[in-house]
Formats: C-alpha cells, structure tokens, sequence
C-alpha cells in the first residue's frame, strides 16, 4: 500500500501502490500532497523518532550542563549553537528563535529589521540529503538537474535520460541517483530499461520540487556545509537561510545563506545556479551596506571554473567560488 499525510491539517490515509510519487489533494482540506511507499515513510518517521528521542536526551544533558556552569560563572552565556552529538541531516533543533537570536541581535545592532524562515533550517526532510548528492557531484549530476528544471518549466510529464554512452560506473552513478529522487518523491516516477540503458522520470509538480531544482538546491548545499563545517571544527553557530532583511529606508533584501561562526565571525552566501553577472553591483552594495569585509561575504556559484573565480574577485571586493571550493573557504574563516 502507498501512504500520504497531509502537512497543512495533518490527515492520513492509504493509497494504492501505483500512486507512490504522485501528488494529490487531501481528502479532508484539499492540500497537495506527496504519495510515499508505506514501508520507506514508516521507516523514515521510525528514523525522525528515534533521533528526536536522541537529541531531546542531548538537549536535557545540554540543559544539566548550562545550568551547573551557571551556578559556577554567573556571567550571561551565548545562545549559539554547538553542534557536537547532532545529526545535522536530521534535525528540527536549528529552526528555533532561540538559535537565531545571535542573528537578531546582530542585525539589530545596525538597525535592521529582519525576519527568520524557520522552516528553511529544519533538515528533517529530505532537501538538504539531495542537495548534498548534487553538489559533491555536480559536473554529473548537472545534466540530470537542468532537464528536470526545463522539463518542469515546459508542464512535460516526464524525462528520459539515455546513459549508453556514459562509462559503466558513471551511467551506474546517475540511475542510483534518479532512483534517490524517487524514493524521496522529488520525482513522480521511475522506471530503467536496463538493455538500453535509459531511465525515465516523471516530473514532480510540487512548487517546493519545482523551487529546489530551480536553484534552490545550492542554498541548501551551502547551508549543509556551514552545518558540517561546524560540527566538524567544534565551532558554536548561528545560522539561518531565506533571512528577509528591511533596511530603515524600507529597502527589502533576502539572503540566502548568513550564519555567525563562534559568536564574532558573519558569512553571508549567495547561492546561483545560474547568471549571476548583472547582480555583482547589487552585491558590492550589499555587502557595504551590512558593514562585511570581502571573505565575509561570498557569491557561490554552481560549475564557476577556478580561474574565473579568482578573477573575479580580484576585480570586485567580493569573494567568488564553486560549489567545490566553498568548504575551503569557510575553512579559512573558521581558522
């Protein structure tokens, strides 16, 4: 049998087995709603549980800790986040006020007005797993990426790609990777003619899948390198992603990725999978605008070459790099 629960009125109910990856209103308010194998989404919420069970124990060990410091050094302690223990792929703990409040306070100090996107740091979904899949192998995963994107933008149904002429492990690679896709419903279908070596995707119509491989995927990316790096390096953090800034002007930007790493060190990453050439003066302003130095501020961009990046930033007070060369970077801050 095939399962779906609604995400708006919470509604569950079971499917037939050919409707796994089709999105469908629910029967109680109508919402949208992505089909899954019954098996994968009892496994997947058996999975979220324990873990859930697993972080509340680290949380109340954090708590016990904090507190009998605070009986020791009264002084105020920082509200940033150590990441030590947590499996960052799978965590609802980042989306909180409490770990933005650094960011608050940050911004507030140059009076601007900002307003968080929660949801946009809970990693207990499957956005940021394939995100992750993508970038570490984008020069063979772009040609999957930008057919989707086209096929979506076009209303077709479905995809095909024909690996007959790729080298046995790379062809091997790009069915397992269209095989994740489906299994975490950002495909509608899957099917390998394995003679021929061709798979077939059906197109998923859901805005969000739609967002995700429209760029939205290297934002994702980003946000999971910051997290990794972190956890990594012991570094405390506060970190957030689609964060709404209103100047006192009233202008309005939206940044894509902007974290604070060991409590004195703000990034902000802007994430494009596309052109990105007539933004850069917007950037420049942006960045002097938020009082940040050229490290601090950096244009991430999916399959730039080296040399370009290199180039490029040495003609703008901007720090330009890939998706390969992002990790590096932020390395070099932490440092």
């Amino acid at each position: 049998m095939a399962i779906y629960r609604c995400n708006k009125c919470g509604h569950v109910a079971e499917l037939a087995q050919d409707s796994v990856g089709m999105t469908v209103d629910c029967r109680q308010c109508g919402q949208p709603s992505t089909v899954h194998d019954t098996v994968f989404f009892v496994r997947k919420v058996l999975e979220k549980y324990f873990s859930m069970q697993a972080s509340l124990k680290r949380a109340e060990a954090v708590t016990d800790a904090v507190e009998d410091r605070t009986k020791e050094e009264p002084q105020e302690q920082g509200r940033s986040t150590a990441l030590e223990g947590i499996n960052v792929y799978n965590t609802d703990l980042i989306s909180s006020d409490l770990q933005h409040g650094p960011i608050h306070d940050w911004f507030t100090t140059k009076s601007i007005k900002i307003q968080p996107n929660h949801r946009a740091v809970d990693t207990t979904g499957f956005f940021d797993e394939v995100a992750v899949e993508i970038g570490r192998n984008y020069e063979l995963f772009k040609m999957v990426v930008d057919q989707i994107r086209y096929a979506q933008t076009k209303n077709h149904t479905s995809v095909n790609f024909n690996l007959s002429k790729r080298a046995q492990k790379e062809a091997q690679s790009i069915a397992a990777f269209c095989r994740q896709l489906y299994d975490y419903s950002f495909a509608s279908k899957y099917f390998y003619q394995k003679p021929e070596k061709i798979v077939r995707l059906g197109v998923q119509v859901s805005p969000q899948i739609q967002s995700f491989f429209a760029g939205e995927w290297l934002e994702w990316f980003a946000l999971m390198q910051v997290l990794e790096l972190s956890q990594e390096s012991r570094a405390r953090l506060s970190c957030t992603r689609n964060l709404t800034l209103t100047f006192s002007n009233e202008d309005a930007h939206e940044l894509d990725v902007f974290c604070i790493l060991n409590e004195k060190m703000p990034v902000c990453i802007e994430c494009k999978s596309g052109e990105f050439r007539p933004l850069i003066d917007k950037y420049v302003g942006l960045r002097k605008r938020l009082g940040l130095n050229k490290a601090q501020f950096v244009i991430c961009v999916a399959g730039l070459p080296d040399d370009q990046a290199a180039g490029l930033g040495s003609m703008y007070d901007l720090t330009f790099v890939n998706e390969q060369g992002l990790r590096a970077h932020l390395q070099s801050l932490v440092r």
